[in-house]
């Protein structure tokens, strides 16, 4: 990626957090008028036939931005590193779970379709799904399992916001390392940790997240065994078994198959 386009995305995320989003207010502002007229021929029509939902005034709901979307995004980190893990652990059938921190409506929903999942997370979680398991924990403080007792636990695009106060934990410059270091501590020898971060030219965007050199990784999990190193690139796209001797990236998502040794 090309400096201009890392300056103006940049420039790009921090006013549409700080103050609104220009490309969805574009949106809204085009579609406005394809409201007002999907409005006037639905009530046109209404009166012409016998029809059970009527325009009420009081409940018009604007939804504008659709129209010029496509019908969902079969791309990006979450898609793929979701599909990546939840598909190996199917295959692997561990006895026992733990997820650290993943996304509830993602991965942690793909696994609940096929498995029970024990969910460990420093925030509140209030749910009455079955199979769900919650415990409030936090690797920096220390997970609340002992040494070498799981056999297959997974952190996706969780660690390199540890330590930046981004989610109410303590701020902690080497937090990423502690909760490395932790989910370690808690694997068995042999047991799989699935591992996701982005990766790309080492950074810090504070207080956004990290984004991390491979090799950095591969340092903090030694001696763990790489079992399969795969990455979403930069357009979004699975690269399955990738060569990281090779690796080039400026925002990418590191997947990583970790076996624990002794």
């Amino acid at each position: 990626m090309n400096r201009w386009r890392i300056v103006a995305l940049r420039g790009y995320q921090v006013f549409s957090n700080l103050a609104f989003d220009p490309i969805r207010l574009f949106w809204r502002i085009v579609e406005a008028p394809l409201f007002v007229r999907n409005l006037a021929q639905y009530r046109f029509h209404e009166s012409e036939r016998t029809n059970d939902f009527h325009i009420k005034w009081r409940y018009l709901y604007p939804v504008l931005g659709d129209r010029h979307s496509s019908a969902g995004q079969a791309s990006g980190h979450y898609f793929h590193q979701d599909i990546w893990a939840a598909r190996h652990i199917y295959e692997s059938r561990p006895t026992r779970h733990v997820d650290v921190g993943s996304s509830v409506g993602g991965f942690v929903a793909h696994l609940l379709s096929f498995r029970e999942v024990e969910y460990v997370d420093i925030r509140p979680l209030r749910s009455n799904v079955t199979g769900l398991h919650f415990t409030r924990g936090d690797m920096v403080g220390g997970l609340p399992y002992p040494s070498g007792s799981i056999d297959s636990i997974s952190a996706l695009h969780v660690v390199e916001h540890i330590g930046l106060g981004r989610y109410g934990d303590p701020v902690d410059p080497s937090g990423w390392l502690k909760s490395i270091t932790e989910l370690k501590r808690v694997a068995a020898p042999g047991g799989r940790v699935y591992f996701s971060t982005p990766i790309g030219t080492q950074r810090l965007e504070f207080d956004g997240h990290r984004v991390f050199d491979p090799q950095t990784i591969l340092r903090a999990f030694a001696p763990f065994r790489l079992l399969e190193f795969s990455y979403v690139d930069d357009r979004g796209d699975h690269v399955h078994d990738g060569d990281l001797s090779h690796f080039r990236g400026w925002y990418c998502a590191g997947l990583f198959m970790f076996e624990g040794v002794e």
